[in-house]
């Protein structure tokens, strides 16, 4: 059916210039009015051929409009199953997640993002990809496919993060080898200025926080009012560069409790600068998204993307993905914690927040 529909298609494309052409000629050739050198002759003449052009200009609009909605409907699903919509809610978490691309007309970018339930925990990865837009995609692709698969298969973050890392370099191999066909054989590092930042959570199901950070922002951790970043530790290289130390354990950070959020992001967020040159202060736009009523991630993302469009008044030059987590289970019996004076620094000096009824339960 597909290779008879395809030529009749193309028949009824070239179909109707042809006929507005074959008009034109049979009124030149065969009509007496077109014959005669008069004013209203020659205005008659004008008026056809006026409408033959026109009639053709049309129709070639409305054939590359049709052929630009049915481009965008096919590259709107591939990229929706590149970087899929994030359930609202993953074993009691509640979860939104959206990126902006630097492209214009491309809704994913350099920038990737996943949360899946597993038996291990919830996952999450966050990353960004060295560059930005479509051509970062391929990259994309290579990593999130195996995140998604390693998650459920590794127990331990350290194991995904080594598939994670394998699967860029096979990438990298394949796209130098695509790119210098000649070249023989594919060198030791194919591509040594390509990286990914990623980093790697896990939730578990008494809220305990797991983290391994690959040269990725740390995100931001809001409780009540207060947002501060949820480690100070300095992390791992970015993937690809650098070969994994043999040793990956993962980053012990404490629990996130009930009515807590961690808001991830990648650096596009920070980096946006104004025409001014002012850079887009991202704690304090969460801060304002929680102050006056309690948030949800659907409502942080928004408040934030609504004040980084104000900060810009234009399209941003990175890729921008926001990623908010809210902890929504119940609330069980409190159990003491103490906090890591070198993850949380400043935070830890503050001490506790005058509102709050926990005084040591912080990440």
């Amino acid at each position: 059916m597909f290779r008879i529909r395809l030529p009749l298609r193309g028949t009824l494309s070239l179909g109707i210039p042809t006929m507005w052409g074959a008009v034109a000629i049979t009124y030149k050739l065969a009509c007496p009015l077109a014959q005669q050198n008069g004013l209203g002759a020659r205005v008659v003449s004008s008026a056809v051929f006026l409408t033959v052009g026109a009639g053709l200009v049309l129709h070639v609009r409305g054939t590359l409009l049709r052929e630009l909605r049915q481009a965008r409907r096919v590259a709107g699903a591939a990229q929706s199953v590149l970087l899929r919509p994030l359930p609202p809610r993953i074993d009691g978490l509640g979860v939104a997640a959206a990126q902006l691309s630097a492209d214009r007309g491309a809704s994913v970018g350099g920038d990737l993002y996943e949360a899946l339930a597993t038996e291990h925990g919830v996952r999450v990865v966050m990353g960004d990809v060295r560059g930005h837009g479509i051509g970062a995609l391929g990259t994309v692709a290579a990593v999130l496919g195996s995140f998604r698969e390693a998650v459920h298969d590794e127990p331990e973050l350290g194991g995904v993060l080594r598939r994670l890392d394998r699967a860029l370099a096979r990438h990298l191999r394949t796209q130098a080898r695509a790119e210098h066909p000649s070249a023989g054989a594919p060198p030791e590092t194919p591509v040594a200025e390509e990286f990914v930042t990623v980093l790697l959570l896990e939730i578990g199901r008494g809220g305990e926080v797991r983290a391994l950070n690959c040269g990725h922002p740390w995100p931001y951790l809001v409780s009540g009012g207060r947002v501060e970043p949820l480690a100070r530790t300095d992390p791992l290289p970015p993937l690809g560069p650098f070969p994994l130390p043999d040793d990956l354990p993962a980053q012990c950070l404490g629990e996130l409790l009930p009515g807590e959020s961690l808001v991830l992001h990648t650096d596009g967020a920070q980096d946006a600068r104004d025409d001014r040159g002012r850079f887009f202060c991202l704690p304090a736009a969460i801060a304002e998204a929680v102050r006056d009523h309690p948030a949800t991630p659907q409502s942080v993302l928004r408040s934030v993307f609504t004040a980084l469009g104000r900060h810009l008044g234009r399209r941003p030059t990175d890729d921008v993905a926001l990623l908010v987590l809210r902890n929504e289970r119940p609330r069980g019996p409190t159990c003491a914690r103490q906090r890591d004076s070198e993850t949380y620094g400043s935070a830890a000096r503050a001490g506790p927040a005058p509102t709050d009824p926990q005084p040591t339960n912080r990440i």
